[in-house]
């Protein structure tokens, strides 16, 4: 899978908007501010391609990116965002009813600021998808911001905090250091395959 070819596709507001699933999909799920237009920015190899903003909660709608045939599917972040409660409902509906759609779901890229114990949103996340049986893999961001060591034993007590099933992809990631990006890219490719 060549993350070069990447373009964006389209932009849905609502559940209804969604296009029917065609191809393999590849979800990114967070709390705002977690960083994931920054990562999927990295991933596609391009600068501004997923709106980075200092204002968290900017992704509205749901994003789709076409990666050389496959989908990136950019969720609205949960969470955080100072928004009006019809608006964090939209969100929350959203995010809902694409994950209710049959879709060709390759991997669920689920991301945690791995500076902090996961939320009791993260931790409904991760057990939405243990119990929809979905393939998912976790991706803690912001990895730089730790040393390295510190970084481990906060990977192992998040593992642990998530109760995650042996075998659980559990990656390391920085937008600003490139750190576990490659890892991601590989594990990507092959759920997508």
């Amino acid at each position: 899978m060549d993350f070069h070819k990447a373009a964006f596709k389209a932009a849905y507001g609502t559940e209804a908007q969604l296009p029917e699933s065609v191809r393999a999909e590849v979800s990114f799920a967070g709390r705002s501010n977690v960083g994931k237009s920054s990562l999927l920015n990295k991933l596609m190899y391009r600068k501004g391609l997923a709106k980075v903003s200092s204002t968290p909660g900017k992704t509205a709608t749901v994003n789709f990116y076409d990666v050389d045939g496959v989908d990136l599917v950019d969720l609205p972040g949960y969470g955080y965002a100072k928004v009006s409660k019809s608006e964090l409902d939209r969100w929350s509906d959203m995010i809902e009813g694409y994950f209710n759609q049959d879709r060709r779901f390759a991997l669920v890229v689920s991301l945690i600021d791995i500076r902090h114990d996961p939320t009791a949103l993260d931790k409904n996340m991760v057990q939405f998808l243990l119990d929809a049986e979905l393939p998912f893999a976790i991706a803690l961001t912001k990895a730089d911001k730790l040393s390295k060591q510190k970084g481990l034993s906060q990977k192992a007590k998040i593992v642990k905090q998530l109760s995650l099933p042996k075998g659980t992809p559990v990656i390391m990631t920085s937008s600003e250091k490139n750190t576990g990006i490659d890892d991601l890219r590989k594990l990507i490719s092959q759920s997508a395959s």
